[in-house]
């Protein structure tokens, strides 16, 4: 599967900001700016895993159609991918 930009740049971001909380930790910055900021990076990793799983999904279930297949199978593998990744 190929990602799409979108995906790349959401992780490049979530990589800066965790460079950015380093340096944060690093200058000895308030413990509440810097549980903001891993806040912040843990929603961009959850929507990120939803982007991901959204891309394959859609693609999953069009090749079980091309097969002539029941795409519930796919569904409820990516259900529990979410679910996991919580």
């Amino acid at each position: 599967m190929e990602y799409d930009k979108g995906i790349k740049n959401r992780l490049k971001r979530i990589e800066g900001q965790v460079r950015g909380v380093l340096g944060m930790l690093e200058e000895g910055q308030d413990c509440r700016e810097i549980v903001t900021q891993l806040t912040a990076i843990r929603t961009a990793v959850d929507r990120t895993v939803g982007a991901v799983i959204g891309a394959n999904l859609e693609q999953c279930i069009q090749d079980e159609l091309e097969q002539g297949n029941s795409p519930d199978k796919v569904i409820k593998e990516a259900v529990e991918m979410l679910v996991k990744s919580r």
